[in-house]
């Protein structure tokens, strides 16, 4: 999984200098809300990508987890075999090799129950990861209406960019609080 780029430089450059230039009292303040939405943008993907990445490492030792018990089961199947086999041929199977095959079952119990907590933790992040996301991709919009209202010189574009930054707030609250 990728980390989300925010690509709204060029918009915020071009708001702060309508706002050096305008008379206008409102524009520096869209210049100034735009700003601490790509702060708040910029830590929203850099928690999106850390939550990717985790998720990823969390899949990949579950995986790793399931492996090992497929391992431990093709063991017990031998060692099983071995045994019927054995049997079979009017002979007795080595204690030794009950309790071994007793040990693997309980060590695949083991491995199952951890390989099933690391895909828990995997969900966990790739929830949070799409939450901040999101949050991200309400930020931009929320940068890109603001750019569009001083283009414009239309202040309710301002207004309506802010209802998207509050919403990408919810969402990034949303994913600290997962």
């Amino acid at each position: 999984m990728e980390e989300i780029e925010v690509p709204t430089e060029k918009l915020h450059e071009e708001m702060t200098e309508h706002a050096a230039h305008s008379k206008e009292k409102w524009i520096s303040q869209v210049a100034l809300t735009s700003a601490l939405v790509a702060v708040f943008a910029a830590i929203a993907a850099l928690l999106a990508g850390h939550h990717s990445n985790e998720a990823m490492i969390e899949q990949i030792k579950a995986s790793d987890k399931w492996s090992y018990y497929q391992a431990k089961g093709i063991k017990s199947s031998l060692l099983n075999a071995k045994m019927e086999i054995l049997t079979e041929m009017g002979k007795t199977a080595k204690e030794e090799d009950r309790k071994k095959a007793d040990e693997y079952k309980k060590q695949q119990e083991d491995i199952s129950k951890e390989a099933g907590e690391h895909e828990e933790a995997s969900e966990k992040h790739l929830k949070n990861h799409e939450v901040y996301a999101k949050a991200v991709t309400l930020f931009q919009v929320t940068i890109a209406i603001a750019a569009i209202s001083v283009l414009m010189r239309r202040r309710r574009f301002w207004m309506l960019s802010l209802v998207f930054g509050f919403a990408g707030i919810g969402f990034f609250l949303q994913a600290l609080l997962l």
